[in-house]
């Protein structure tokens, strides 16, 4: 392999980059960007950063013994790509042809089509809606957070630190209880009520109101009216895949890959929140959008790539935490599927314990609010579901983003 190229600049594509340097790679590595920053770290973006506790500057990734000696190709992301050829073909008409690639070009913030254009409405998925959004965090203004996700929930955090009265509208009952079932899921959803942040469940928005290119309010489907002086939606995010169209490369919901990222042509990998990887715990392809599978998985994918014949390596369970009201929570593993929850620490009224998710007496997911020490020692010995699960419950709950809005209208 003389050439690998690298679509995607952000973590995943990072680590990509990281990982072939230390597995003997010395062929020419072009690195491909649709953003003109070097890689940085997204997870700041929605805690320290939208609150100003860290700089743009304290977010890029790359250290000084990096040593890449890569060819950046930023500011243009990929248009199109000739399997065959394996040649990338970028939006301002450059061409990189390549032996290898690896896919790592992420994924995009759902938007709400009704609410195009309006000047107080953000998303937040790059440093420049993080940079957009930062200045609206003013006390005593009116927050209304459409969605009620991890990125939703922190940005209701930060605002409410900052004195904003806010408001999250969810059509699921029950926040987070795919990722972490409806007893904890509700155990999140208290903490947020305990810190002044107002759950609306089970809702849809049947209008918006706008006046002076400004979203002044929404109506749900119950016929409350909700104010706001900022709108953010967090409605999940889908990956940036469409370049890939009659590429031959196999795509539902994500970029299909085997368990170690190989995709259905041979010399092409993806990884990162773009890559579906066939996962052995739950028998189907799921994408996961965390930073620590950006982070591990990208060397499984290069290795693959760099060897043919490389066997499979067991990956790690899923892993994420989040801050929120200056309560961490951190999740690994499955919680689909498991038949009894025990908390193994503390107490949930207290929004510091430890609970354990089990299947079949054997831990298959573990939680923790404000427990990293214990939570990283249950982490370790998490076991391998049994047997294959299936198809998570609610893994596509923000798969259609019109299922919030029912009949939206700006007037």
């Amino acid at each position: 392999m003389q050439t690998l190229a690298i679509v995607g600049a952000s973590l995943a594509g990072l680590s990509a980059a990281r990982a072939a340097r230390a597995q003997g790679f010395t062929g020419r590595l072009v690195i491909i960007g649709d953003e003109p920053h070097r890689p940085y770290d997204r997870p700041p973006l929605s805690k320290d950063f939208l609150l100003g506790a860290i700089t743009a500057e304290d977010l890029f990734l790359e250290a000084d013994a990096d040593e890449l000696q890569a060819e950046w190709l930023l500011g243009a992301g990929a248009a199109s790509l000739d399997a065959d050829s394996r040649t990338i073909v970028l939006e301002d008409g450059r061409t990189v042809q390549a032996d290898g690639i690896v896919i790592a070009t992420g994924a995009r913030a759902r938007q709400l089509p009704t609410l195009a254009g309006l000047s107080n409405v953000f998303s937040l998925r790059t440093l420049a809606d993080a940079q957009s959004l930062a200045p609206e965090l003013v006390p005593g203004s009116r927050m209304a957070v459409i969605g009620a996700g991890f990125i939703g929930a922190e940005v209701a955090s930060a605002a409410a630190s900052r004195g904003m009265e806010v408001t999250m509208i969810d059509t699921k009952p029950v926040p987070f209880a795919a990722q972490l079932g409806t007893e904890m899921g509700a155990v999140v959803a208290g903490l947020h009520a305990s810190n002044g942040v107002e759950l609306i469940s089970s809702a849809t928005i049947a209008d918006f109101y706008s006046g002076e290119g400004n979203v002044t309010g929404m109506r749900l489907g119950c016929g409350r009216y909700v104010p706001a002086d900022v709108v953010v939606v967090g409605i999940g995010a889908e990956p940036n895949t469409s370049w890939l169209a009659g590429s031959g490369i196999e795509l539902d919901g994500g970029v299909l890959c085997d368990a170690m990222g190989r995709t259905n042509i041979p010399g092409i990998v993806a990884v990162g929140d773009c890559a579906a990887w066939f996962d052995d715990a739950v028998g189907t392809h799921r994408r996961i959008e965390h930073w620590t599978g950006a982070l591990e998985r990208a060397a499984l994918a290069v290795q693959a790539l760099l060897d043919e014949d490389a066997p499979q390596q067991p990956v790690k369970a899923p892993y994420f935490w989040s801050d929120q009201h200056g309560v961490k929570l951190q999740f690994a593993g499955h919680s689909a599927g498991h038949d009894r929850l025990e908390i193994e620490a503390g107490d949930p009224a207290t929004h510091s314990f430890l609970a354990v998710y089990y299947r079949e007496d054997a831990p298959v997911a573990v939680l923790g609010m404000n427990q990293p020490r214990l939570f990283t020692k249950w982490r370790r010995g998490l076991a391998a579901p049994a047997r294959p699960l299936g198809r998570p419950s609610g893994q596509a709950a923000c798969s259609d983003a019109s299922a919030l809005v029912g009949a939206a209208v700006v007037s």
